[in-house]
C-alpha cells in the first residue's frame, strides 16, 4: 500500500510528500503512521522556516525521537541545548520539558512518538489543531492562539510551560 497514512495492522510504504497533510502552527505536517488501538508509535514529518519552535512543553507519557532529514536544528531540554544536522536523531524522554527550534533557512524532521500509557496521540493532537491540505506547501504565516494550543496539547497529554522559543536574528 502507498499513498495516505492509514490506522491498519497492514505494512504500507509513504513517499516524501504522501501522508496526511496539515498546516500546523504555520509549518507542514505530514502524518505518516497513526497512533491508535494496538499501535505502538505514531510518525509525524515535518517541515518548518527559520526560527519556527514549539512552545516550551513536556508530554506526560509519551517518548519523542527526532530524525533530522534535511536542515539545522537547535533542541533544549533543561540546561542541555544541542545542535542536530541531517542524519541526526534527538531523544526527547516523556516528562521533561523541552523545546526546539529551526536554525537553518528551513528544516524538513521526522518525530516518532511511543506511549508508556497506551497508543501515542502526538499525530492526534496534530491533525486536531492543523488544517488538512492536499498538496505539501509551507503556510503563509499567520497568528497562533496559545490559549487554544494550550487546551488541545493537555487533551492529547502534553503540557505546555512556557512561550515559544525568541526569534532569531
Amino acid at each position: 500500500m502507498t499513498g495516505t497514512a492509514a490506522l491498519t495492522d497492514a505494512p504500507y510504504l509513504l513517499e516524501q510528500d504522501e501522508g496526511q497533510m496539515f498546516h500546523f502552527l504555520n509549518h507542514l505536517a505530514t502524518v505518516k503512521v497513526q497512533g491508535g488501538p494496538g499501535h505502538a508509535l505514531s510518525v509525524v514529518e515535518f517541515v518548518g522556516p527559520k526560527g519556527f519552535g514549539p512552545p516550551l512543553h513536556r508530554h506526560r507519557d509519551e517518548d519523542e525521537l527526532f530524525v533530522i532529514l534535511e536542515g539545522e536544528i537547535v533542541f533544549r531540554s533543561d540546561d542541555l541545548e544541542i545542535v542536530g544536522h541531517p542524519g541526526a536523531h534527538a531523544f526527547l524522554p516523556h516528562g521533561q520539558a523541552h523545546q526546539f527550534q529551526i536554525l537553518s533557512e528551513t528544516a524538513r524532521f521526522t518525530c516518532v512518538t511511543g506511549s508508556l500509557t497506551g497508543s501515542p496521540r502526538f499525530d492526534q493532537m496534530v491533525s486536531t489543531i492543523g488544517d488538512p491540505i492536499s498538496s505539501p506547501s509551507l503556510p503563509t504565516p499567520g497568528p497562533i492562539d496559545p490559549a487554544y494550543v494550550a487546551q488541545v496539547n493537555d487533551q492529547f497529554g502534553i503540557d505546555i510551560l512556557g512561550p515559544p522559543p525568541a526569534p532569531l536574528d
